[in-house]
C-alpha cells in the first residue's frame, strides 16, 4: 500500500491543498474544530478512490482534487457526528472535537463542512454527481438511524449488519468510486461497476474496522479496545460469538450491553471465547469474500497502473492492522 501512496503522493498532496484552501469560514473556530480533524492522520481512501477510479477510465485533467476534497469533507463531517452520537472521546488517538470544544460546537461544524462540500460541488454544475452524493449523504443518514434503532439488540441479523454497513460506510465509498467513473467520462455499465466495486470495498473496510475493535492493538487502533461493546453496537465478530457461545456466556454478553458496563476481566473473557470460536476469524473471512467481489468487479478493465493500484487498495481493507 506504500507504493500506492508514494505513486500518488504529490495528487494527494494536492487534495490536502484543498482540504486546507476551502477551509475559509468568517467564523475562526469553524476553522479551528475542522482543521483539529482533518489533521488527525486519515488515509484519504476516500479521494485516492475517486482519483484511482478515474485514472482507470483514463481521466488525466485536475479536478479530481477539488472534487477529493469535497468528498472527504462530507467524511469528515460523519464522523464529528458520529463522534457525538458514540460520546467518544479519542479519534486516531486524538481527543475527539467534541471532548475539546462540546457536543454542540462537533455538530455545527460538521453541519458546515456538509454545507461547504455541497455548495461547492453543485459549481461543477454536473447533475450526475450531486445525485452520487445526495444519495450517498441520504444512505449514511439512514444508516446512522439504523444502527441507532438496533443499539443494544444483540438479536440483529448478520443481513441487518451487512445493511447498516452498506449504508453508513459504503455508500460514500462507492459514490467516490462512482465519481472517479463520471469525470473519467465512463460508459453507464462501467460507472454501475465502479460504484458496486466501492461497495463492496465499503463493507469489507467496515467489517474488517469492526473485527480490529477486538484484535488489533489499542494504541495503534487510536481508541480502547470493546469501544463498540461499550456503546451497545453488536457488530460481526461479537454477533457470531452470540450465535456460538454458551446461554451463561451469551447472557452475559447480554448484561453488558443493557447496563453498559464493561470491565476489563469482561472484555478479555469475551475475547478469548472469540478466539475459541472462531469469530474474529469468521468475521476477517466475511471481508475477505467483500474483497475479492470487489476485485472480479475490477475484470472488466483493461490492465493499467490505476487498476493494479486499485486491487492494492481493496487488499489493504483486511491487511491493515487500524
Amino acid at each position: 500500500m506504500a507504493d500506492v501512496w508514494d505513486a500518488y503522493r504529490e495528487e494527494l498532496e494536492g487534495v490536502e491543498d484543498q482540504l486546507r484552501k476551502n477551509l475559509d469560514s468568517n467564523v475562526a473556530l469553524v476553522n479551528t474544530v475542522a482543521s483539529h480533524i482533518l489533521s488527525s492522520g486519515g488515509k484519504r481512501l476516500r479521494p485516492l478512490l475517486l482519483l484511482l477510479c478515474a485514472r482507470v477510465c483514463g481521466y488525466s485533467a485536475k479536478e479530481h482534487l477539488v472534487l477529493g476534497s469535497l468528498v472527504e469533507y462530507i467524511h469528515t463531517a460523519t464522523l464529528l457526528h458520529d463522534d457525538v452520537v458514540d460520546d467518544a472521546d479519542l479519534r486516531r488517538g486524538r481527543q475527539t472535537a467534541r471532548k475539546l470544544w462540546g457536543n454542540q460546537i462537533s455538530i455545527l461544524v460538521g453541519d458546515y463542512l456538509y454545507s461547504k462540500a455541497i455548495c461547492q460541488i453543485v459549481g461543477f454544475r454536473n447533475q450526475a454527481i450531486n445525485e452520487a452524493l445526495s444519495e450517498a449523504c441520504r444512505k449514511m443518514a439512514e444508516g446512522e438511524v439504523l444502527q441507532l434503532y438496533y443499539n443494544g439488540n444483540p438479536l440483529i441479523t448478520e443481513t441487518e449488519y451487512l445493511r447498516i454497513v452498506e449504508h453508513k460506510t459504503a455508500g460514500l465509498i462507492a459514490a467516490a468510486c462512482r465519481i472517479g467513473g463520471i469525470i473519467g467520462g465512463a460508459p453507464a455499465d462501467k460507472e454501475a461497476v465502479l460504484f458496486r466495486f466501492g461497495q463492496h470495498l465499503g463493507i469489507a473496510f467496515q467489517v474488517a474496522d469492526d473485527t480490529l475493535d477486538y484484535a488489533a492493538n489499542g494504541d495503534r487502533l487510536g481508541k480502547s479496545l470493546g469501544q463498540d461493546l461499550r456503546q451497545g453496537k453488536v457488530t460481526l465478530p461479537l454477533l457470531h460469538l452470540l450465535h456460538h457461545c454458551s446461554d451463561q456466556d451469551r447472557q452475559m454478553i447480554k448484561d453488558r450491553m443493557e447496563t453498559r458496563t464493561l470491565a476489563e476481566a469482561d472484555l478479555l473473557r469475551i475475547i478469548s471465547l472469540m478466539q475459541e470460536f472462531g469469530s474474529i476469524s469468521y468475521a476477517m473471512e466475511r471481508a475477505r469474500t467483500f474483497v475479492a467481489a470487489a476485485n472480479r468487479d475490477l475484470g472488466g478493465f483493461e490492465d493499467s497502473l490505476p487498476k493494479r493500484a486499485l486491487s492494492v487498495v481493496a487488499d489493504y481493507m483486511v491487511t491493515r492492522d487500524r
